[in-house]
């Protein structure tokens, strides 16, 4: 394999590659947090019925 090659191909999509990993591992944290608020909406619902 050419290494111009190899750059190219890291160049073109290295960076989309990084940017995709990085939101997903936000998105994780949003949902984790998300998660925890809903089971407590859930457990003071059913402490008020």
């Amino acid at each position: 394999m050419n290494v111009t090659l190899l750059y190219d191909l890291i160049g073109n999509f290295g960076f989309p590659i990084a940017i995709t990993i990085y939101l997903l591992i936000r998105l994780e944290q949003k949902l984790s947090e998300l998660t925890s608020a809903i089971k407590t909406l859930i457990e003071n619902v059913k402490s008020r019925l």
